[in-house]
């Protein structure tokens, strides 16, 4: 079981992303907001049962995955490189993963904060992620978390696992989703699926 981690800050495209590195490969997409949305009717964003739950579910998945032989899943998720607590959350998550020896790859999604802004309010985004409808919100959900944390690595912001597991950064702020998912799978050498479309 493959593990792929596709991160970066929001509306840099990765669930867009991750369906077309889906569609190329035999891999499974796991967006972060799968896990978001249905709790949010439950529990305020970033409250601790809310966080528990999250983080749980997202793991038990990745149990699951490793547990029938999946041959691969990408996750898409927006990390705090700057919160070693967040750094530690990723760890928490991707063990299941780990321990049973099996790969895990960090894709980082790049794209300034004008393409992202910009990306707030698309039909698919729209479509998946309720708790953006209200794209002015969100876009000022995108300028605060920009303003409160490093979302994305350079030269004041390393990975912060470098050295432990792979880590592939494609600037996609001037590429289509298909075109961004190919330089992943070619990046990372992802076996191609062999299904039509």
């Amino acid at each position: 079981m493959h593990l792929v981690m596709l991160f970066g800050p929001p509306a840099v495209g990765k669930m867009t992303v991750g369906r077309e590195i889906a569609r190329l490969t035999s891999y499974r997409l796991f967006h972060n907001h799968a896990t978001i949305e249905p709790l949010l009717g439950v529990f305020d964003f970033g409250t601790p049962p809310f966080d528990r739950l999250k983080n749980e579910f997202r793991t038990r998945v990745f149990q699951e995955a490793v547990a029938h032989g999946l041959p691969g899943l990408v996750f898409t998720v927006v990390w705090a490189l700057d919160d070693a607590s967040d750094s530690e959350i990723v760890e928490q998550m991707i063990a299941p993963v780990v321990d049973a020896g099996h790969p895990v790859d960090f894709v980082e999604l790049w794209s300034s904060q004008e393409t992202r802004l910009a990306r707030e309010g698309t039909p698919l985004r729209l479509e998946h992620k309720a708790s953006k409808r209200d794209v002015a919100w969100a876009r000022g959900s995108l300028r605060e978390w920009d303003g409160r944390h490093r979302l994305s690595t350079g030269p004041d912001q390393p990975f912060p696992f470098a050295g432990r597991y792979p880590h592939l950064r494609v600037d996609n702020d001037d590429l289509s989703p298909a075109d961004a998912a190919e330089q992943v799978v070619a990046g990372l050498g992802l076996p191609r699926s062999s299904a039509p479309g």
